[in-house]
């Protein structure tokens, strides 16, 4: 019995080793067909890499045999993934999207989250391909939420370029840019560069869709783009990025009005398209065959061809030359095919730069529009705002010649502050206005330069001082005393650029630098620095300083005020001068604005009188009194106050209600002088100051009046007027302007 339990427990202990032994050696044959499946896969990846593409699917699809003929349920995922990934890549959009989908059969529970995003990755850009934009959408948020979960910033890159190419598909540019630029910079530091210039590609292709108004210089940036993307399809070979950059290099010629370059490029576009989707078809024509083991067909082809050939030697003469005739015949069809084809293309390419054409035609006509909308708009609301100012300013001043207590005075000084100030920012918009619309002219007259500066300095000291701020002036006194230009434009570039820099230093110093770099015969060339040792600008924000309504930042502006104009205006005026402002700047250092101004020099170098005007007398209210006015304005408010202004200094007003009275009064009664509005109903001031032309050429008649941007100043003095004053003003220059007119008597300038 015990013999018999012995052998029995030896047969058991030999079986157990049997076993373990068949068990040991099937996990070593298992591991051996795993290791041999991935060296297929990563030699698949090389050939990618070579751009060996029929290659690389034919080792993919072996792969895939072979996982499925072992049974290697945990390699099939990967499997399908890099089948579909290589299918993309190469177009082949429709079998990509079906390994897709049974890649997605094979996720559960225990895949990991990485892999599933990566897969809705894949099939939203697939779908996208494919048109399928809502499913496509639905894809990219669950690969973005499962990447955003794994704090993976590469993945989601990859996911934010997905639906940029979504928007871009969806004809949503902006938004299609805005996650080109959110993506770019991840790319660049995981140094993922065939992502890069890929977004760079569609970045610039979005770019081309959106008008200047929208995006600022939308076809720079589209410029700047491709040539990012050129750089490293360059440097990295990518045939395929290679192409498309020749695309949308056409279509950047093309907005820049070189048809001919267009053309050109597209051309090149077009050769190497085809030879990549050659190259292409080719990978997916090997990849049918392997799939469908077309191979041994082949093999039964080829192994008959030479008794073809044996056969086709044993011919004669005739057959052989009836078949060289065929097979020119052939060669000519061919060739005329491809002639045919070429002309096609040209035909497409020809229909595609008259359609871009069509459509920079239409873009440019919606700028147009939208420019003289927002134009209009500002002109109407700057003019709108105006009325009321003028009654807020008015009334300011007529409380505070009354005498008010000394805590009512604190208040109305603050209202005359912010009535001022209001006033300064209905100014700059208006500037701002005109130079956008292209409604400024430069004037050329003679000037002499150095006591415009002294003059601007001596308007800036007061503010300079309430800062406890030194101006300086370092003037070059190789300068000619005379120049050539605009002198009024050049001061209010000087203002903007010293008041700045007064307003933004405490304690310091602000250094106005002028030298010459370069005189001819007829031109001088300047360099005119306004430097100071304030608070300073940002790198970031340096970018953006000469931008409408920019500011350095919001704490900059609730210490400092200012609406971020004032640079605008500079930059704006210095461009029509033919110049450029530059700046340069460190925080807590102080900013330096320069730039660079060419100036003609007179033939001859007159004296100051003939450069300058004359000494202005101060006024002289007591020769105002009983001066017998006529104020001529619809708005009660307004003719009430402008009366009481007037009468306060002891003058005598009468007043009209419109044009056509005013018109009738001067021919019945006697005026020293006429303030005259210009938007009234009935006949305008335009038209009455004309009328009153016809039969009084010496009264003198000055435009009281919110101006607009539509209307020329040059325009009221041919119509009549001797002087204009715009609404509202400071009472003192209203005034002086009265008492000049008056002394000067000048004879209007004839219509």
């Amino acid at each position: 019995m015990r013999s018999l339990r012995h052998i029995k427990i030896k047969l058991l202990l030999t079986a157990i080793c049997f076993f373990s032994v068949f068990v040991v050696i099937s996990q070593e044959n298992r591991q051996d067909s795993i290791a041999a499946i991935k060296q297929l896969q990563k030699e698949a990846s090389n050939a990618i890499s070579n751009q060996q593409f029929e290659d690389a699917i034919v080792k993919l699809i072996d792969a895939d045999k072979q996982i499925n003929e072992g049974g290697f349920k945990e390699l099939k995922l990967d499997s399908k993934l890099h089948i579909a990934e290589l299918n993309y890549y190469i177009q082949n959009y429709g079998k990509a999207k079906t390994e897709v989908e049974l890649a997605l059969k094979q996720i559960d529970n225990f895949t990991r989250a990485k892999t599933k995003a990566y897969t809705y990755t894949l099939y939203g850009l697939i779908l996208t391909r494919n048109e399928e934009y809502a499913l496509a959408e639905d894809y990219l948020k669950r690969a973005d939420k499962l990447y955003a979960e794994q704090n993976d910033e590469a993945g989601q890159a990859n996911t934010i370029l997905g639906f940029g190419i979504l928007e871009l598909k969806l004809n949503n540019y902006k938004k299609a840019i805005n996650y080109f630029n959110a993506c770019l910079p991840t790319f660049r530091i995981e140094d993922l560069k065939y992502q890069e210039a890929f977004a760079e590609i569609n970045k610039s292709q979005a770019l081309l869709h959106v008008s200047n108004n929208e995006i600022k210089d939308a076809l720079g940036k589209a410029v700047s783009s491709i040539e990012n993307a050129e750089r490293i399809v360059k440097a990295r070979g990518y045939s395929k990025l290679n192409s498309e950059i020749y695309k949308v290099k056409a279509q950047i010629a093309l907005r820049q009005g070189n048809s001919a370059e267009a053309e050109k490029v597209f051309q090149q576009y077009i050769i190497l398209n085809d030879s990549i989707n050659a190259v292409y078809k080719q990978a997916i024509s090997k990849g049918v065959d392997a799939e469908s083991s077309v191979g041994d067909l082949t093999e039964i082809i080829e192994s008959k061809q030479s008794e073809i050939e044996a056969q086709a030697r044993s011919l004669n003469l005739n057959k052989m030359t009836t078949a060289l005739s065929i097979a020119l015949i052939i060669i000519l069809s061919l060739l005329t095919l491809s002639l045919y084809k070429n002309n096609n293309l040209r035909a497409k390419a020809n229909n595609l730069l008259q359609d871009k054409n069509v459509e920079m035609q239409s873009a440019k006509e919606k700028a147009e529009k939208a420019s003289l909308a927002k134009a209009q708009f500002l002109s109407t609301i700057t003019h709108e705002l105006r009325t009321p100012l003028y009654a807020v300013t008015g009334l300011t001043h007529l409380l505070l010649e009354e005498d008010p207590k000394e805590h009512q005075r604190e208040h109305l000084n603050s209202l005359k502050f912010s009535g001022e100030y209001l006033l300064s920012l209905i100014n700059n918009i208006l500037d701002l206005n005109k130079l956008e619309a292209n409604k400024v002219e430069l004037e050329k007259t003679t000037f002499s330069l150095k006591k415009r500066i002294n003059d601007v300095l001596i308007a800036l000291k007061k503010s300079a001082d309430d800062r406890k701020n030194t101006l300086r002036l370092e003037y070059d006194d190789n300068i000619p005393s005379k120049l050539n230009g605009d002198p009024l434009k050049l001061s209010q570039v000087l203002i903007n650029l010293i008041g700045n820099s007064v307003k933004f230093t405490q304690n310091g110093e602000v250094v106005i630098r002028v030298t010459k770099m370069d005189q001819g015969a007829s031109k001088v060339k300047l360099h005119v620095e306004v430097e100071d040792n304030g608070v300073g600008i940002s790198k970031k924000k340096q970018k953006s300083i000469f931008e409408t309504f920019s500011q350095a930042s919001l704490q900059i502006n609730r210490k400092f005020g200012g609406t971020g104009l004032g640079l605008s205006i500079v930059k704006n005026l210095l461009e029509l001068m033919g110049s450029k402002i530059h700046l340069e700047s460190q925080l807590g250092k102080g900013s330096k604005f320069w730039f660079n101004i060419n100036f003609s020099i007179p033939e001859g170098l007159n004296d100051d009188s003939a450069a300058t005007p004359a000494i202005v007398k101060e006024t002289d209210y007591s020769a105002l009194e009983n001066k017998k006015v006529l104020v001529v304005e619809d708005n009660k408010i307004n003719q009430m106050i402008t009366k009481k202004i007037l009468e306060k200094n002891n003058m005598v007003c009468d007043v009209a209600d419109n044009g056509m009275d005013a018109v009738k009064k001067v021919e019945e009664l006697t005026f020293d002088v006429i303030l005259m509005d210009i938007h009234m109903p009935g006949i305008s001031g335009i038209e009455a100051t004309q009328k009153i032309r016809e039969f009084n050429k010496s009264i003198p008649i000055i435009a009281l009046t919110a101006v607009t941007i539509d209307e020329n100043l040059d325009d009221f003095y041919r119509a009549g007027f001797n002087e204009i004053i715009p609404k509202p003003f400071k009472t003192e220059e209203f005034f002086e302007k009265i008492y000049k007119t008056l002394e000067n008597k000048k004879l209007p300038t004839p219509s």
